[in-house]
């Protein structure tokens, strides 16, 4: 006779946490859904007050003060192709929620990783969360953002910021654990303090390895904002889940390649600022 091991309800346990939480934390919730949605209009609003024409040269000139002509003159063609495609609006919003999602991660990530750099204890704490985050499959983010926030692009920045989050911190506590141990050292030999030690020779020498981590975050910030599209999120995502939906292959292609192009702009602006700080 075959035993029956009764199954776990962990669903169950979810559903029940997460309707808990919205319930007695609604206030905090609505409060955090008010802030982060008048910095997606501000910002959004901004950017789409500036003449297309004047954006452009913008986002040229810095691409070519911080990286390269080359790159400036790709910046031109690329954009000026996203503008004929007419897709000008949807990349500003896009570029609006990868930019608000990548800060928050930011803000939160530095803080955690440079902690779990100096701690041995808190860094074998957060690996395994840092494992079970980026191994969780990207859509499974949209879930809980739901709940808390409801349908819109503040859900899409809760699941970007989460999602795109660990390699911040990752980077961030493995540039700091690559010091030499004998600059730390000559750094404790003239009786500096941990935190001179930390703002004067740990992060200074980490920059560029914490650049890489900012890079990969906001790849995946972008690769979200536009898995987001599913929840409500505006920008090239819902272009795609729009075509998707009526079955326009060619639109749909239209909008990915404009997020390639944003995303190859990002990257190397990015990158640029990696090697200026390797110099």
């Amino acid at each position: 006779m075959a035993i029956e091991i009764p199954r776990i309800p962990l669903g169950d346990w979810i559903e029940t946490g997460l309707s808990w939480l919205t319930t007695e934390y609604s206030a905090v919730t609505r409060g955090i859904s008010r802030i982060t949605q008048t910095g997606i209009d501000g910002l959004n609003d901004a950017l789409m007050w500036l003449p297309d024409w004047a954006l452009l040269l913008i986002i040229a000139g810095l691409c070519w003060k911080m990286a390269s002509p080359r790159l400036a003159i790709g910046a031109v063609l690329g954009l000026g192709l996203i503008w004929n495609l007419d897709l000008w609006d949807p990349m500003i919003e896009t570029l609006t929620l990868v930019v608000i999602a990548t800060l928050v991660a930011v803000v939160i990530a530095l803080p955690v990783g440079i902690a779990a750099a100096l701690s041995d204890r808190l860094y074998r704490l957060i690996m395994p969360v840092l494992d079970f985050m980026q191994t969780m499959p990207a859509f499974v983010y949209l879930i809980p953002a739901i709940p808390f926030f409801g349908i819109g692009s503040v859900s899409a920045i809760f699941a970007t910021v989460i999602f795109s989050m660990p390699p911040a911190i990752r980077f961030t506590t493995l540039g700091i654990r690559q010091v030499p141990v004998e600059l730390i050292e000559a750094a404790d030999a003239y009786g500096a303090t941990r935190g001179q030690k930390l703002v004067k020779v740990q992060l200074p020498l980490s920059l560029p390895t914490v650049m890489a981590g900012i890079n990969q975050t906001i790849m995946l910030a972008l690769s979200m904002v536009v898995i987001a599209a599913m929840i409500g999120a505006d920008g090239l995502g819902s272009e795609v889940w729009r075509a998707i939906q009526r079955l326009r292959p060619g639109d749909g292609f239209e909008a990915g390649i404009a997020v390639v192009i944003l995303a190859m702009l990002l990257d190397r602006l990015t990158q640029s600022l990696r090697k200026e700080r390797k110099q």
